[in-house]
């Protein structure tokens, strides 16, 4: 790792975005589909923006985001049309981001509770609270059978000795 690690969640050395942070990018569509993976360390770039939403993103969307400038050159580069919601407030119109803040609250009091997460492990927590965040209105009936079979269905190879030994996906 390039850096000491930090143990059990304790704080970083440096205030705001820094390279000691990972990126989770999070993005909602009004249907309730949810990507939310982690993305890079420190400050995002619109050529990561890319990588990740290009997939996920029709031609003729709307794009709602923060006054971030890397979501300027995303839009030009996707030929998306761009609501930026201005520093200071919270709604242009019809269009705000406030959905996708009370995820990134909801997603921060989940995490609290593992007083700190390795780097090498983010994606699946990720991977947990959007399963989490999918099932939450079913019956616990059904949250234990949709676990039981989803756990078994993509992973049915997967090795915890595989788990310890994979390389952090941010180095």
């Amino acid at each position: 790792m390039p850096r000491k690690s930090r143990k059990r969640g304790k704080a970083i050395k440096k205030r705001g975005i820094s390279k000691e942070q990972i990126c989770v990018a999070t993005a909602m569509d009004r249907q309730g589909n949810l990507v939310i993976e982690p993305l890079c360390k420190g400050r995002m770039t619109h050529r990561e923006l890319e990588g990740l939403y290009k997939v996920h993103i029709g031609e003729n969307s709307i794009l709602c985001t923060d006054s971030h400038k890397s979501y300027i050159q995303f839009a030009i580069d996707c030929n998306l049309d761009h609501k930026r919601i201005k520093t200071g407030k919270h709604k242009e119109g019809i269009y705000h981001i406030q959905h996708v803040n009370a995820l990134h609250s909801n997603l921060k009091k989940w995490m609290g509770r593992f007083n700190g997460v390795a780097s090498k492990y983010i994606s699946n927590y990720m991977y947990w609270f959007k399963w989490l965040r999918t099932f939450e209105t079913e019956r616990d009936s059904i949250k234990t059978k949709n676990f039981i079979v989803q756990s078994n269905v993509a992973y049915s190879y997967t090795k915890v000795s595989e788990f310890k030994t994979r390389v952090p996906q941010f180095n």
